[in-house]
């Protein structure tokens, strides 16, 4: 017999969820609390250090040994080393000191600890003059969104207030780039190569589909064989040579039961040691088709920054900024230009140039939604699959006031949960959750925006004629 509260479609089963929900919201703001009575207390003591040291003159040497013992004698009630509190310390001084009203939002329940972090992260690329003009603008943000959604948004405004141009201080940081061995355990070390992130993203994404291309035709070439398991069999007991290299491939297939994750180490591994796929299961000439594949990344690059005009930051979506050369370079070899407009006043994209239904519609909908559309998700568009919010079974038209992007994960919860979703004007979706609570999903800002351009002055009066 089925207890009630496993029972989906039971008043038990919900009122138990409720009570489930109310709990962990309870215990998230107390955590919250004292997570921020630790952060300040942990400000004390690195003040504390500072002020022993200050009447002294001291040197910095006397400073930081006595910052040690204090981290010491407090590791000692946390059971961590003396290092781990030092650099903590040192964390929260900068939050509490530093950036002061994010404490205060996070303390009055406005943004989560997520929040707080990335604010911190990215605002301490800025000069410390700049902090509490960049914590008011950030603080707003993060209000409005989940943690990993804002860090890409937030690391574009803190380029656009840097006094230095993006642009050169992406130079500086592409000539750090470097490839280095980092040893583990059993055998395996790891391989860590420090590019610019566009790069990053397209060797990933050139190896995903690589991977999935070989775990595609694997599945495929599995099923065939399965299907036609007796005829091959036939063949081999009457002594016929290719008969027994089907089998031998049938077990090469049968044995392969390499995720994801292990395929794309493998072609990654195959491209920089023998400059081709060795391992592609879908070759079918000398280079193999998997050679043919190339990365695709989707940019948001401003028009300023498109003619030169601007140095700013581009929007690699889903991910972070990019320098404005690389921009440059991606938008001169596309072969498909797709111009977009915003609304001036909320950013948001309401057009794009298209031609033909559906890809027009396609093209759109990235631009608008930049990722999955479920609460908090931050699946790239690129990656999600375009979504009928009313399904089209039931009616449901093919229009951009009835699509949205999902990931596979959440497409299947919408299909397959209590959780129910419909489109407002603007994009706006709204979620309903089993127990009835609604959560708004804005289509989001995007972090490259055009304003409108300044009316030219009027130009001078002409000067009075001087009296004779």
């Amino acid at each position: 017999m089925t207890d009630a509260a496993e029972t989906p479609d039971s008043e038990d089963y919900l009122a138990i969820l409720a009570g489930v929900v109310a709990d962990v919201d309870s215990a998230a703001r107390r955590i919250a609390a004292a997570q921020i009575e630790e952060l300040r207390a942990l400000a004390t003591a690195g003040r504390l250090a500072e002020a022993q040291t200050a009447q002294r003159n001291a040197r910095v040497q006397v400073h930081d040994m006595a910052l040690r013992s204090i981290a010491a004698e407090v590791g000692g009630v946390m059971r961590v080393t003396d290092r781990t509190v030092q650099r903590r310390i040192g964390e929260a001084r900068t939050l509490v000191e530093g950036f002061p009203a994010t404490v205060e939002a996070w303390e009055q329940g406005r943004i989560v600890r997520g929040h707080a972090i990335a604010i911190v992260e990215t605002g301490t690329s800025l000069p410390p003059e700049m902090w509490a003009e960049f914590e008011q603008v950030a603080i707003g943000r993060c209000e409005r969104d989940t943690p990993n959604r804002v860090r890409g948004e937030l690391e574009i405004l803190a380029h656009r207030m840097h006094p230095r141009s993006f642009a050169e201080r992406h130079e500086e940081a592409a000539a750090t780039r470097c490839v280095r061995i980092v040893p583990g355990r059993d055998g395996m070390s790891d391989v860590v190569a420090t590019v610019p992130t566009v790069i990053a993203e397209g060797i990933h994404d050139r190896l995903t589909q690589q991977a999935r291309a070989v775990i595609d035709t694997r599945d495929e070439r599995a099923a065939a064989r399965g299907c036609a398991g007796v005829a091959f069999g036939e063949a081999a007991s009457d002594g016929d040579t290719d008969g027994d290299r089907d089998d031998d491939a049938a077990a090469i297939i049968a044995t392969d039961q390499r995720s994801i994750d292990q395929v794309r180490a493998d072609v990654l591994a195959d491209l920089l040691l023998a400059g081709t796929p060795a391992l592609d299961d879908t070759r079918d000439t000398t280079a193999g088709p998997l050679g043919a594949i190339r990365a695709r990344v989707q940019v948001l690059i401003p028009a300023a920054t498109l003619t030169g005009e601007d140095d700013g930051p581009s929007d690699l979506a889903g991910r972070s900024a990019i320098d404005p050369a690389t921009a440059r370079t991606l938008a001169g070899g596309a072969q498909i230009w797709e111009r977009l407009f915003h609304d001036p006043t909320t950013g948001v994209t309401v057009a794009t140039d298209s031609y033909r239904v559906p890809s027009g519609m396609r093209r759109f909908l990235q631009a608008r939604d930049q990722h999955c559309r479920f609460p908090g998700c931050r699946v790239a568009a690129i990656r999600c699959e375009v979504d009928h919010t009313r399904d089209y079974a039931l009616g449901g038209r093919t229009e951009l006031t009835n699509l949205a992007h999902l990931c596979q994960r959440h497409h299947s919860m919408k299909q397959f949960t209590a959780w129910r979703v419909r489109q407002l004007k603007g994009g706006v979706l709204e979620w309903t959750s089993p127990l009835g609570r609604i959560y708004r999903e804005d289509a989001p800002t995007p972090a490259v925006a055009f304003t409108p351009a300044a009316p030219p002055s009027p130009p001078p009066a002409p000067a009075e004629p001087a009296p004779f």
